[in-house]
């Protein structure tokens, strides 16, 4: 904790200086920064191996690279190095952004949820989380129903329809949407809205946005489908 601490510290700390030098006249930043330069070309030419660059160091020189051409200016480490601590920090965002799941409903849920399944066994997940939804007004996924409905025993086959067979007999009336989520090379999420058509698994539509709402998706929608009728 304490180490987080330090690094945020010395992370603010160059936040501050280049505020700083953001302000100050152009002239006198760049003749500071050749009198830096010179400074620093007599250590290269002595051969001084400099210290190891702790965390801090590493994030703000990713952080200031994506401002200039910086492999002119690199001396403390070779250009693949600075390249493997950006694959890090790339690491290191999706480790913050992934989630191990969603987080667990209620037990008295799974619990209401199991026993409308019992006492209702022609109810699919479906039926189950519309059920909650307008009698209840809990808002819970299909999948989440699924996934704390009871198993069904083996036995013979069900009255209804299987998924696969409905699938296969309205395939050409369905297209399937979803959202994937990309990261570009500032570390900035975009959201990839992509719509395919079941029958013949042709890619429809394709847009991205960085701040998805309702209304954005079904723009999408009505842009993919327009007055189609034959889906579904």
């Amino acid at each position: 904790m304490l180490a987080l601490l330090d690094v945020a510290r010395q992370l603010l700390v160059d936040v501050l200086r280049f505020v700083i030098v953001a302000l100050r006249p152009t002239r006198a930043v760049a003749a500071e920064n050749l009198f830096l330069r010179r400074q620093l070309a007599l250590y290269v030419e002595r051969g001084v191996k400099p210290r190891r660059p702790d965390v801090a160091t590493r994030m703000s020189l990713v952080a200031l690279s994506r401002l200039f051409d910086w492999r002119t200016s690199l001396v403390v480490v070779h250009p693949e190095t600075l390249i493997r601590w950006h694959r890090a920090g790339f690491r290191l965002l999706w480790r913050l952004r992934s989630r191990p799941g969603r987080p667990a409903i209620p037990v008295e849920l799974r619990q209401l949820i199991r026993r409308m399944a019992v006492e209702n066994a022609l109810w699919g997940e479906e039926r189950i989380a519309n059920e909650l939804l307008l009698k209840l007004g809990l808002r819970v996924s299909p999948r989440t129903v699924r996934k704390y409905m009871p198993k069904r025993p083996p036995g013979p086959p069900r009255g209804d329809q299987r998924w696969s067979t409905f699938l296969r007999n309205h395939a050409r009336a369905m297209v399937a949407c979803d959202f994937f989520v990309a990261v570009t090379a500032t570390f900035r999420l975009l959201y990839v809205f992509v719509m395919i058509e079941h029958g013949s698994r042709r890619l429809m539509h394709l847009n991205v946005t960085a701040h998805p709402t309702a209304a954005w998706t079904l723009q999408q929608l009505r842009e993919a489908l327009g007055d189609e009728r034959r889906y579904r």
